[in-house]
């Protein structure tokens, strides 16, 4: 036994030598793809971090503190109303605007706190792909048709993706909710966590972390009048009012205990999916590089496969969508230019409703909190719903 064991790590010293001793360094495109996803990694770490992760990271670990699993459980449960989970959850996003990225901490929280499989993806899904300004663009620059066709798949995927997840794991969700019976009822006549305050001081509470983080990264129109202009150009001036606020609330109304507590909750969650997220990142970069820079992949391969409104071009665009990284609003020149390169409105669609929701660092976070089975029936369900979406819609415009 103790012979296999050496004989594994041998292989793999072996293997990692191979890798070092062939290392394409010098090949004009390998260089350049390492180039891409260093550039890529620093760019999401100027802009994506300290903005838009570290308020999630918080808000993350203030549900998991001072949000009461029993409350999480009656509106999000595996046992709770259909109508009104799937109906919170599935408009999350046009409250948030928040990417692929950002939403994971806020999943992470809610599914560890005892919110259904199917409620906790529908929201998921909904953050990033339902986001206002994305879809009024998208219909701007790229047409009527494809912004109202995003806004609709994006809002009927949520629920429909929520709904298929929670089939398919109903044995185990049913024994969750059971559970979660069990459990709110003997806490009925107990306390529930963050009673210290009020229902009325908890919500400005979230309210002030949720409009730091929308207001953190307001992102700049393409027009310069306008009220979502005058928003942009006082970002600042909201962004701190909300952060005062904040800090306020947190002199008057919180104790020592329990704000060393939130901090401990948010630096677990950051310790969890900061890493996986840069090193998705990394990985995405050096594929695919960033927009109008080539990875190791070439673009041609791309615009050639994406041509059309053939199936394998809806798939094809699907899945590229579903593992390359798009920040918020990127996602439409991206798209402008490759319909320019003569990309079908079909792919295009394709793209739009896998590529937001969607990302490989996304993914490997997603793994990490709920395992590999339902990350990867929760991919291929989106990669499958997109590309019979984008055939469709292909056939009409």
């Amino acid at each position: 036994m103790a012979w296999k064991t050496e004989w594994k790590k041998l292989a793999v010293i072996i293997a990692v030598f191979l890798g070092c001793f062939y290392l394409p360094v010098g090949i004009t495109r390998f260089d350049n793809a390492v180039s891409e996803s260093l550039h890529l990694v620093r760019w999401y770490a100027r802009e994506h971090v300290l903005l838009c992760l570290v308020p999630a990271f918080f808000i993350a670990g203030a549900i998991s503190v001072f949000v009461s699993r029993a409350s999480v459980m009656k509106y999000l449960g595996a046992g709770a109303n259909k109508v009104l989970a799937y109906g919170v959850a599935s408009v999350s996003g046009t409250i948030l605007a928040v990417c692929s990225c950002t939403v994971l901490p806020l999943f992470a929280g809610i599914y560890k706190m005892g919110a259904g499989l199917g409620p906790a993806i529908a929201f998921l899904y909904s953050g990033p792909a339902i986001n206002v300004l994305a879809i009024i663009l998208t219909a701007r620059v790229l047409g009527l048709e494809l912004g109202i066709a995003r806004a609709v798949g994006a809002i009927g995927f949520s629920i429909v993706i929520g709904l298929i997840m929670h089939f398919i794991y109903r044995k185990e969700e049913v024994k969750k909710a059971n559970g979660q019976i069990a459990m709110l009822a003997s806490r009925r006549s107990g306390p529930e966590s963050g009673a210290q305050r009020t229902l009325a001081q908890n919500a400005v509470y979230f309210a002030s972390m949720v409009g730091i983080l929308i207001f953190a990264n307001w992102a700049r129109p393409d027009v310069g009048s306008g009220l979502w202009f005058q928003i942009y150009s006082a970002k600042w001036i909201i962004t701190g009012f909300f952060a005062i606020a904040l800090a306020l609330m947190l002199v008057l109304w919180f104790r020592k205990n329990e704000l060393g507590q939130w901090v401990e909750a948010s630096w677990d969650f950051a310790k969890q999916i900061l890493p996986l997220l840069l090193m998705g990142v990394v990985i995405a970069g050096f594929l695919l590089g960033r927009p109008e820079n080539e990875g190791i992949i070439p673009s041609a391969w791309v615009i050639k496969a994406v041509g059309g409104n053939s199936i394998r071009a809806n798939l094809f665009a699907s899945v590229a969508g579903a593992f390359m990284y798009f920040a918020t609003l990127t996602e439409v020149p991206i798209l402008q230019g490759l319909i320019g390169s003569g990309m079908g409105k079909g792919p295009a669609l394709a793209l739009l409703l896998a590529g937001p929701a969607l990302s490989l660092p996304n993914m490997l976070v997603i793994r990490s909190v709920m395992g590999t089975s339902k990350t990867i029936v929760f991919v291929l369900l989106v990669i499958v719903m997109a590309t019979i979406s984008g055939i469709i819609f292909g056939m009409f415009f």
